[in-house]
């Protein structure tokens, strides 16, 4: 029995294109938008350590993608218990975004799938983007065949951003909502919190609920009483 596939998943709001803040990576950018808003773009494969934006481009694709009336799917393997009959069981998008494929290498059954998913969309003219930790080459793959095919795709290694710009973007953030974060603050934070920027935005929203309702600045004293009233201190 096929798996019930995220074909209509409510998008995450902060995943779009405007909200990817790229760095080092703005030809990958480029290219993920090219192929979500123009039906006929090469084919991205993007891959890259934990927390460089991948999922977050794949699923801003799919949502620009959609906005103009394409059909959109976004499958993330890691998640899916049958990868094989997933692969199988897709069809009728114009653009699929394949997240997490390192989790098919070794599995000769989805290995074979997403190479019949590949020709396919070829074949129909449905575009694929394809996300990864590695390279096609390093991830493991054990058909010849796929990872010459994948590695047909115009790819790029994305880079997570560094500290400053992580800093940067949560003083941009901020301000946007009238906070000010000094560097005492930002110091603190990156001392003792993950740094990953998903979760260093998301904690920005519950600061500023905070704050409003206390009707305090975030300093360090009031953001080392948030976490630790919220467990993560």
């Amino acid at each position: 029995m096929i798996p019930q596939l995220p074909l209509a998943l409510r998008w995450p709001r902060r995943q779009r294109f405007d909200h990817f803040h790229a760095g080092a990576n703005a030809a990958a950018l480029a290219a993920v938008e090219a192929l979500a808003r123009a039906p006929g773009a090469p084919w991205v494969y993007l891959h890259g350590p934990a927390g460089s934006g991948k999922s977050h481009l794949l699923v801003a694709a799919c949502q620009a993608a959609g906005a103009t009336g394409r059909t959109v799917q976004y499958l993330p393997l890691a998640t899916l218990a049958d990868r094989a009959a997933a692969l199988r069981g897709v069809a009728g998008s114009a653009l699929l975004a394949l997240d997490d494929l390192g989790a098919i290498a070794g599995e000769r059954g989805a290995e074979h799938a997403l190479f019949d998913l590949y020709n396919r969309a070829k074949a129909e003219g449905a575009a694929l983007l394809f996300a990864a930790g590695a390279a096609p080459a390093q991830l493991g793959l054990g058909l010849p065949d796929l990872r010459s095919r994948l590695g047909a795709c115009t790819q790029f290694a994305l880079k997570p951003l560094d500290d400053g710009e992580r800093r940067d973007v949560l003083k941009r953030q901020a301000a946007a909502r009238g906070i000010e974060l000094d560097d005492a603050v930002l110091d603190w934070l990156f001392a003792r919190h993950t740094r990953d920027l998903g979760a260093l935005l998301d904690l920005l929203d519950r600061l500023d609920r905070a704050s409003l309702a206390a009707q305090r600045r975030i300093t360090v004293p009031f953001l080392r009483g948030f976490l630790r009233e919220a467990g993560a201190d």
